[in-house]
Parts: structure tokens; sequence; C-alpha cells
């Protein structure tokens, strides 16, 4: 009797187990989008009006991707399916969980165009790796020479100087720009400490959350859960407690979303990205903030060619294209698979979009950093920051380092909502091609960090002869910053004179002379040709007028 209960039991668990992996994840297209209750013509129905404004801002109008999917079709489907995940309005779509028999069964009918396994099992909790990883190192011990010493300039570095200054952002948050009225939608796989960390704690306060969303799990309502990654990213958007972490959009309004399942990797994460990008352009986003990405699959027949990377192929990828069409700026990571001709990762290679490599402190490309050209021959990434020790906040809301264009990404992300903060009358495109142009190598744009690190001064001012308006709007730049060769220009105050004096990490004075110049619209240029690698204050002073800025001397 114990042996044939024990066998029956046994009997019974395979028997569930199986009905269990039998449920995989199924895409299912239609061929028609037929509506009897939404018109283009009234797109206030099923658009929101910050929607339907930043389409206003770049002179586009609604069409057939914008109408939901029909909701007979989607009835008729659901009724073959355990468990209805959600639909996709741009690519006109459902993805359901439900077994092999079912999904035929879905496929032959007259209105279905394929149905595609994009996910096999279903668990209720995705993220079961987790246990096993850990996404940001612990803080290394500082050397020696790095140790903090309290002076009246404050010559210490923040954790997150270096990084900031890099692409500008202290420039820009004195020119007033922090990100105030632009809305940032950031794609990962959770939030946990998001809600608690100090530096992001301001977000609940001023209510600048607008929305979170679970796409992984539809009805998980908490996404501050599951992997930290995705608090890593916020913080290097978001966070705003000087001496601890600053970034460049503190005043940004913010949607959460979940679209990476980290336990396992199938075509599903990009059906989900695609979703959270609908919800997020209903919303009325201008920036998504995407540090995932695909390449390689848990069943190797989903895995993508370098042909495959041409813009045009993969669902994210389509996906990030649409999001670009609708007038959003997609900011994505361009992937850690490293040294090689086109190691990108999708959506990277997405038109219309920005993808991100990662430099080094001394500004080389990251080792880690993949590389282009696109599947097509078009040059990628498109720009690069600080992504290889980079500072960031844990979810426990101390601070952290870690290394991949994961972090590279959300930086560019802060800056461009910055730059849109400050130039509300550019398109997306013209963002893009501004941000562009502000390249550290914009004259000859590479495969390895595409045209180079992008800065605020040069993005939001142009060329520095083109600039109209008095001096004073132009007064204040210290470049190249960090400096590689040997001529230092300073854009500084309204006179043909002023005093340069260069000081190090101790206090000591290590430069000081005199400059002149011929006009106000040229820079000052003092040589550092004697000067060694390090950090230092530059101070220019002009009568009462002085100005101090942090420089690196490669």
């Amino acid at each position: 009797m114990v042996s044939n209960k024990f066998l029956a039991v046994f009997v019974l668990l395979t028997g569930l187990i199986g009905s269990v992996s039998a449920q995989d994840r199924y895409a299912v297209y239609f061929k028609y989008k037929p509506q009897t209750t939404f018109s283009l013509t009234k797109p206030q129905e099923f658009l929101t009006q910050k929607a339907i404004d930043r389409r206003t801002r770049e002179g586009i109008q609604a069409d057939s991707t914008d109408l939901p999917v029909s909701k007979k079709y989607v009835d008729a489907v659901k009724v073959k399916a355990d468990y209805l995940l959600y639909e996709s309005k741009w690519l006109n779509a459902a993805v359901l969980v439900t077994t092999q028999a079912k999904a035929n069964e879905i496929k032959a009918l007259p209105f279905v165009a394929k149905v595609e396994l994009v996910g096999i099992g279903y668990l209720d909790n995705p993220n079961l790796r987790l246990n096993n990883r850990t996404n940001a190192p612990k803080e290394p011990k500082k050397r020696k020479e790095e140790q903090v010493s309290s002076r009246d300039l404050q010559l210490n570095e923040n954790t997150y100087d270096f990084q900031n200054q890099l692409i500008g952002i202290p420039e820009m948050h004195e020119e007033g720009f922090r990100g105030k009225g632009i809305t940032i939608a950031v794609f990962d796989a959770g939030f946990p400490g998001a809600n608690t960390a100090s530096p992001l704690l301001h977000l609940q306060t001023n209510k600048q959350i607008v929305s979170t969303r679970d796409f992984v799990r539809p009805w998980n309502t908490d996404v501050y859960t599951d992997n930290q990654h995705g608090t890593n990213v916020l913080s290097l958007i978001a966070s705003n407690e000087p001496g601890k972490m600053l970034s460049g959009a503190p005043d940004a309004n913010y949607i959460l979303v979940m679209t990476e399942e980290v336990a396992t990797e199938y075509w599903v994460e990009e059906y989900n990205w695609v979703r959270g990008a609908e919800y997020s352009d209903s919303l009325g986003v201008d920036i998504i903030s995407s540090s995932v990405g695909y390449w390689d699959f848990d069943d190797p027949t989903m895995n993508y060619t370098v042909a495959d990377l041409n813009g045009e192929k993969t669902t994210i990828t389509k996906g990030a294209t649409f999001a670009a069409k609708k007038g959003i700026l997609v900011v994505n990571s361009a992937g850690n698979y490293g040294a090689g001709v086109s190691s990108l990762v999708a959506p990277a290679d997405a038109k219309g979009i920005l993808a991100i490599g990662s430099v080094n402190k001394d500004l080389t490309v990251s080792g880690f950093s993949s590389r282009g050209p696109t599947g097509d021959g078009r040059i990628k990434p498109d720009l690069a920051a600080m992504g290889n020790g980079t500072a960031l906040i844990r979810s426990n809301g101390t601070v952290g380092f870690s290394n991949g264009t994961s972090f590279s990404a959300p930086q560019i992300s802060a800056l461009a909502a910055g730059l849109w903060e400050g130039r509300p009358e550019w398109t997306k495109d013209q963002l893009i091609l501004n941000l562009l142009r502000s390249g550290s190598q914009a004259d000859k744009p590479d495969n390895l960090i595409g045209y180079g690190i992008p800065n605020f001064f040069d993005a939001y001012y142009g060329e520095i002869l083109s600039v109209e308006g008095t001096p004073e709007s132009i007064s204040w730049k210290v470049y190249p910053n960090p400096i590689a060769t040997e001529e230092l220009s300073i854009h500084f105050g309204s006179g043909l004179t002023a005093e340069f004096t260069l000081i190090d990490k101790s206090g000591k004075i290590v430069q000081e002379v005199g400059l002149i110049r011929n006009s106000v619209k040229e820079p000052f240029r003092i040589s550092l040709q004697s000067v060694r690698p390090g950090f230092y204050i530059v101070q220019m002073v002009d009568g009462q007028l002085i100005k101090r800025a942090k420089l690196f001397r490669q």
C-alpha cells in the first residue's frame, strides 16, 4: 500500500510538472486591426493629452499603430489561453500563456497572421537567479593618495564628480537645468530600494514617480522588488543628495517599468519592452532610458547573428524604432560583449535612437563595451560616457561602483533631459543632432565610441562663434576637459585680460599667469606643457569676477 501510494503521488506530481512545463508564452499576430470604437480623427479618445502634445511638437499625426488591438480578436484567442499577459498595439499582437496544442488552434484562426513561441515555461517568480548574482560590487578601499583632505577650496572629489564633469553636468546645473518638466521612463529588472534610498527619496516626496508597471508579471503592483540593477540605473539619472550622489536630472518625472526577466532569457522580454514603450508613450514620456539588450538566449534557436542587427529585424529594435517615430528619445546601452567587430545587442542597432558605449577614466573605450558597426554597416555606438568603475547607489542606499554600458547610458539620458528642458523647442531629432555634434570626436566617429563623449556646453550652445547674444551668456567654459593636449582654452568674463591660477589637489599653486586675448569672442589660451596628469582647480579672476572649475589632466 505504501509503495502504491508513493507511485500514485509520483504520477500525479509528474503530470502536474508536465502540465506546467507545457504552458509557454506565445506572441499572436493579427492580420487586421478593425475598429468600431476609435477613430484617428479623435486621438484624444485613445491617447493622453501629453502624448498628443509631444506628437504636435514633433509634427507627427496619430496613425493606425496608435489604435488598440481589436477586442473581438483578443477575446477569441483569450478563451484558448491560460493567461493573457498583454496586447501590443504597435505590433498588432497579443502575448499569452498557453499550450502548444492550443497555440496550433489559435494559429488556424482566419484573422491570425502567425503564432510565435517567445518564452519557454512560465513561473510565478521569474527572478530565481538573483540568489546567485551580485549587481553592484562592494565599494573598493581607497588608496592612500585618494584619502580625503579638508581645504577651503574643497579639492577632494566626490565619487560621482568625474563622471558628471565628463559630460558637463555641473555646467548644466549652473544654467539651472535639472530635467524639470521632462518625463523619463526607465526600463529594467526591478527597483528595490528606489523608494527608500536617501538620494532618491525626493522622487516620492515630490510625487515625481508618474507611474510604475511590471510587464514581466502584469499582476505585480510592486516594482520596488527583485533586481537592484534598475535602482542602480535610476540613481545615475535622478539622485539628489550632494556629497553622496548627485545626478543630472533629479527634477524630472519618472515612469518605472519592469521588462527584464532575470531568471531566463527568451524573446518574450523584447515584447515586454515594446509593451512598456507603448505604455510610456500613452503617458506622454519624453525619454526612454533602457539598460537592457539581447543577443543570445536560453534557447539557442532564438540567438541573433550580426546580420539580424540591421535596424529592422528584431522585435525590440522594431519597438525602439516605433518609439523614435513617436518623438520619444530612446537611449539604450550598446552592450557588454566587448572587442570584436559588431558585438552590439538589440535594440542598439535601431535607427533614430542613441546607443551608448563605455569609456574608462582615461577616456579609452572600455574592454567590455560592445562595438559596431550594425548589420547594415552603420556606425554604432552613437556616444559614450564613463561606464567603468561608475559610482552609483545600491538598493540599501549606499554608494557602490560597477561596470557596464548599463551605467553609461543613463548618464546620457540625464544629460538629454537637462538639454531638452533648456531647449524645449527642439524636436527629438534636433536633440540627437546636437548631442552628436558635441561629441569629443564628432569630426571622426568610429565604431568604438561613435561620436565620442558629449558635453552640455557644446550641445546647448553649438559652435561658440555662432552664438549670438552678450559675452556673458558664453562667458565660462574650460575645455577640453579632461585634457590630453597641451593648450587649454577658457571662455571667461567680458574683458580682454584675466589672471589664471592652476592649483593641485594639495592646494599648491602650480601655475599663475596673466592672460590676454584680442577679442571677447575668443577664449583665453594657456599652455599646460609642463603640467603633470591629475586633478586640478582652474581659477580665473577679472576684478570682482572669480570663477573656478575642476580640471583633469591626462
